[in-house]
C-alpha cells in the first residue's frame, strides 16, 4: 500500500512536489494524465494508481495491472523541447527507470529500444510516451511507466517472457521507494534533455545490448531484418540490412537467430 504522506514528503523540493494524484483504480494513468494535460495541468503532475482496468503499452498492447502488484504511473511534462528531440524522451525515461531500479534493487536493466526494460532476457517494465506538438513546439508529453514489482505469475504466451523486481532481487522492494527514485532520476534526465547537455543516444547505447551488433527483426511500419548499428542523433535506430542501412523511427524489436 502506498503511504501518500511519505511520498509527498520525499518529493518536497522537486518539480513533482504537491502534484501527486492517486487513484485506487483507474482505466489508465496515461489517460488520466492526457485528460489533465488538455485541461491545463502543470509540468510535473504525477498520476499514480494501485490498479488499472485498461493499462496500455505501445501499439495499444494491454498491460496487466493487477492491484498492488506493479508500479503504474504517468508523468505530465511540459519540457522545452523541439519536436525533433521528442523521440529522445522515451530513451531518457528509460535511462531514469534503469537508474531507479539499479539504485533501489541493485539490478542491472537492459534497455531494448525504444521502450522496454529487461532483466536478462525477461521484460520487467515498459514505457509509453504520448505527446502533442503545437506551433513547432512540444505542448506536453505524458510519460507512462509500468514496472512489475510484486508479480509472481504472468500471462502465458507473452512475446517476451516477463519477470518482476521482487523475483530477481535479494531484497523486497516497495513500490513507493521505487517511485521516489524514479521521479528523482526522471527530473535530472528531463532537465538534461531540455538543456541538450547530455548525449542521450550515446548513453542508451552504453546501457543497451540491443542497439549495436544485435541481429533483430523489426515489427511495425518499417518492418525489416538486420543487425543494429547504433542510434542517430535523434534517437532513431539504424539497422544494417541486406539491401542497405534503414533508420527505424518506430517499431518493436525481437531477437533473430543468425542462422
Amino acid at each position: 500500500m502506498y503511504r501518500l504522506a511519505e511520498l509527498e514528503a520525499a518529493l518536497e523540493g522537486s518539480i513533482f512536489a504537491g502534484k501527486l494524484h492517486f487513484a485506487q483504480v483507474t482505466d489508465s494513468t496515461n489517460n488520466d494524465a492526457l485528460e489533465a494535460a488538455r485541461a491545463g495541468a502543470p509540468h510535473g503532475s504525477v498520476y499514480l494508481a494501485d490498479a488499472q482496468r485498461a493499462g496500455r503499452g505501445r501499439g495499444d498492447h494491454g498491460w496487466r495491472s493487477a492491484a498492488g502488484e506493479g508500479l503504474y504511473v504517468s508523468m505530465l511534462l511540459r519540457p522545452d523541447l523541439t519536436p525533433a528531440r521528442l523521440a529522445l524522451l522515451p530513451l531518457a525515461v528509460g535511462l531514469a527507470a534503469a537508474e531507479a531500479i539499479r539504485n533501489v534493487a541493485g539490478l542491472a536493466v537492459d534497455l531494448r529500444w525504444p521502450n522496454d526494460l529487461l532483466l536478462g532476457e525477461r521484460k520487467v517494465g515498459g514505457i509509453l510516451v504520448e505527446a502533442r506538438t503545437e506551433r513547432g513546439a512540444v505542448a506536453y508529453a505524458v510519460a507512462g511507466i509500468g514496472i512489475n514489482v510484486h508479480q509472481r505469475s504472468f500471462e502465458p504466451g507473452l512475446a517476451t517472457p516477463a519477470t518482476a523486481i521482487n523475483l530477481e532481487s535479494l531484497q523486497r522492494i516497495g513500490r513507493g521507494e521505487l517511485l521516489v527514485s524514479l521521479l528523482e532520476s526522471l527530473e535530472r534526465e528531463v532537465a538534461a534533455l531540455a538543456s541538450e547537455s547530455e548525449d542521450i543516444a550515446r548513453r542508451v547505447e552504453e546501457a543497451s545490448s540491443w542497439v549495436r551488433g544485435r541481429r533483430v527483426e523489426v515489427h511495425g511500419p518499417q518492418a525489416c531484418t538486420g543487425t543494429t548499428d547504433g542510434l542517430d542523433e535523434n534517437g532513431f535506430l539504424r539497422i544494417r540490412t541486406g539491401t542497405g542501412l534503414v533508420t527505424v523511427q518506430t517499431g518493436g524489436l525481437r531477437a533473430k537467430s543468425s542462422y
